[in-house]
């Protein structure tokens, strides 16, 4: 066994990588070390088994260029008469003891069954979309070098239209290559001129895997991670695949490699993070490692701070205030990105938003970064102040700069404001102040259609493809320039009225002249360009023909005042054709229940490895205390007295708790 993987170690640090299939041509895979982390991959290397990529087959097979003499093979899986048939089971060539196979996309991926290396399946979805978003920019950027990027399966280019003006969906077909480039790109080969990419938080390297067979143009992906058990279960995962040539695998802090790489012939053209919790401390690295007009991609996963739990650490982090507010997952949206184009503005940079979506328990944002000094004098322009009345949930926006043409030249000037008195004009409450958010389009509407044409052209090539295109339908129906939404079910609730249905509530204000529109981050979001004082009168009208009983309201509350005031306008609630938008028409896959229970973040990873604790028993143990009390209060004498350990329990016998020795050792121990 030693002898083996002693020569394992020897064949990947000095020797080039043997690829199968139709690469004859030997790349070179070389580890991104520092002499400080040396010595523990070297430690994590000597566990590596000599592996080959075989797409068929779940279970792997030895490649022959790495293949050890027969006795050696035969200690680390011995043959069947070697085994009793009632002993367990020796795991198949090529995994380690505890490793399991997961697959996903085209990926399979091999995972140690302890929690030393991070995994969530929920983010499927997440790196679908990241696959057909790079895919598309690659398309892009490719084309204009002559490069051609071929996508498997996709045969037929499809661009849908969801125009709600036509009952269905208008589908054009147009063929790919009518003139064929001298250049083609595909998957899981390497494009000199393709794009270098960056994953910089990537355990077990799943995401750089996915890209490199799933993503055509690509030249060169960097798998990042500073933990050397990650780094070195992304170099097995690199070989299982067969796309060493394309993963370079790294052990190094996401941050100082990003610094390094900030040269101009050095950046990378696609960044991916996808930290555990905030990417606030890679962000400023980041803004300057991406190359000019480059993609980054960037997740969060503090959905608690930037919904408006902790305003002040939201503050800290992304230099914004959250507020809780029903549109707060739009607004985190809007947070990181003023974020990225604050850190951005430093270095004369701004950023574009193309793709930014709101998905289960996270955000994901998809931004091309540029520099240009005159553009950056734009940024305060766009920026905004929210003032959100805790009474009625009425909002303005106060920009926090403006901007005006003077002919051929840009005349800057402070923004005047605010747009609110000391109380809400409609309920008479005090004013909550948030942000500043990014109050510009979230979207590329070009971009994202696209991306939409790509994904329902070719729905087999992702396992998320119906969720990815109902997603992505709604975002193009979105309204591009009104920031932020209500909800239906909060304005009913204000004045405590009976909750209008969506389509009528949505043609009262085509009715009356304003556009409307839905959200992807909320299901019962209405966006709309009418004042707060339109929707209140239409609620108002609304009351009328359902009304309430007021003689129970409190002359100080919301729902007194607002219901005080006679509306100014006359609602009409006759459901329009146009109230209904085309992916509701087609019962597209919107708002996915979640497939199972607990469906969320997993537990953060180890350092130390080991078998990760269930959520769920962990909660038992240490929350919900209150909701499931104890009636006997002998149960209590399961659990060791934390005073008697320390030697300061005074109670003796009488003490509730346990003062068992073994017990308490036992539990040291574990």
């Amino acid at each position: 066994m030693l002898r083996q993987s002693a020569r394992l170690f020897h064949l990947i640090i000095s020797h080039q990588l043997h690829h199968s299939c139709t690469r004859s041509a030997r790349q070179t895979f070389q580890w991104r070390l520092g002499s400080a982390v040396a010595a523990p991959i070297i430690r994590g290397l000597r566990s590596m088994e000599p592996l080959k990529a075989d797409q068929d087959s779940e279970v792997p097979t030895t490649d022959p260029t790495l293949t050890a003499p027969e006795s050696s093979t035969k200690d680390v899986s011995p043959t069947p008469t070697d085994t009793a048939p009632d002993e367990k089971k020796t795991p198949p060539a090529g995994l380690l003891p505890g490793e399991t196979v997961v697959k996903e996309g085209k990926a399979s991926i091999l995972f140690p069954s302890a929690n030393e290396v991070f995994y969530n399946p929920v983010q499927e979805f997440n790196r679908d979309l990241t696959c057909a978003v790079i895919t598309e920019f690659a398309r892009d950027l490719l084309s204009q070098h002559g490069v051609k990027v071929v996508v498997p399966g996709e045969i037929e280019r499809v661009v849908v239209s969801l125009s709600e003006e036509t009952n269905e969906a208008d589908v054009q077909m147009e063929k790919i290559g009518a003139e064929e480039p001298a250049v083609t790109a595909t998957v899981g080969e390497k494009c000199e001129p393709g794009l270098r990419v960056l994953e910089g938080l990537a355990a077990s390297g799943l995401r750089s895997v996915r890209f490199a067979l799933e993503v055509p143009g690509l030249q060169s992906i960097t798998a990042n991670d500073f933990s050397t058990k990650a780094a070195a279960l992304i170099a097995r995962n690199a070989q299982y695949n067969g796309v060493g040539h394309l993963v370079q695998a790294s052990c190094r802090d996401a941050s100082m490699l990003m610094y390094e790489m900030r040269r101009k012939k050095e950046r990378y053209d696609v960044i991916d993070l996808d930290p555990y919790g905030s990417p606030a401390s890679f962000l400023d690295a980041a803004v300057q490692a991406v190359s000019e007009g480059g993609l980054l991609c960037i997740t969060c996963t503090d959905m608690a701070v930037m919904a408006g739990n902790s305003g002040e650490t939201c503050f800290s982090k992304y230099g914004s205030v959250s507020i809780k507010a029903k549109y707060c997952h739009e607004m985190a949206l809007r947070i990181i990105l003023h974020s990225l184009d604050q850190r951005a503005a430093v270095y004369q940079r701004y950023i574009q938003p193309l793709l930014s979506v709101s998905v289960d328990f996270y955000i994901r944002v998809f931004v091309r970064v540029f520099t240009g000094q005159a553009t950056v004098k734009n940024s305060a322009s766009k920026q905004a102040l929210i003032y959100n009345c805790v009474g009625c949930g009425s909002f303005h926006l106060q920009r926090m700069g403006r901007r005006t043409s003077n002919g051929k030249h840009m005349k800057y000037s402070a923004a005047t404001g605010p747009p609110v008195g000391p109380e809400c004009e409609h309920c008479g409450q005090r004013h909550q102040l948030g942000g500043p958010i990014w109050a510009e389009p979230i979207h590329d509407l070009t971009f994202v259609q696209k991306v939409l044409s790509a994904v329902s052209g070719n729905p087999s090539r992702f396992g998320t493809s119906k969720r990815i295109e109902g997603v992505l339908s709604m975002v193009t129906e979105e309204l591009e320039d009104v920031p932020l939404y209500y909800t239906v079910d909060s304005l009913s609730s204000t004045i405590h009225c009976n909750t209008p249905p969506l389509l009528q509530f949505r043609s009262a204000l085509l009715h009356a002249g304003y556009r409307v529109s839905m959200s992807h981050a909320c299901k019962n979001a209405i966006k709309t360009d009418a004042p707060p004082a339109a929707i209140w009168d239409i609620m108002r009208c609304w009351e009328k023909t359902n009304p309430v009983k007021r003689e129970k309201f409190s002359e100080t509350s919301p729902a007194f005042k607002i219901l005080s005031t006679e509306p100014s306008l006359e609602a009409c609630f006759t459901v329009r054709e146009d109230a209904n938008p085309q992916s509701r028409k087609r019962h597209l896959t919107r708002f996915q229940e979640n497939p199972q229970a607990f469906w969320g973040p997993k537990a953060r990873a180890k350092s130390g490895g080991g078998i990760s604790t269930n959520l769920q028993d962990k909660r038992q143990k240490c929350q919900n205390k209150r909701k499931s009390q104890m009636t006997d209060s002998s149960h209590l004498k399961n659990y060791p007295c934390k005073m008697f350990k320390e030697g300061s329990c005074t109670h003796g016998d009488k003490c509730c708790y346990s003062h068992s020795l073994e017990q308490t050792t036992e539990e040291q121990m574990e």
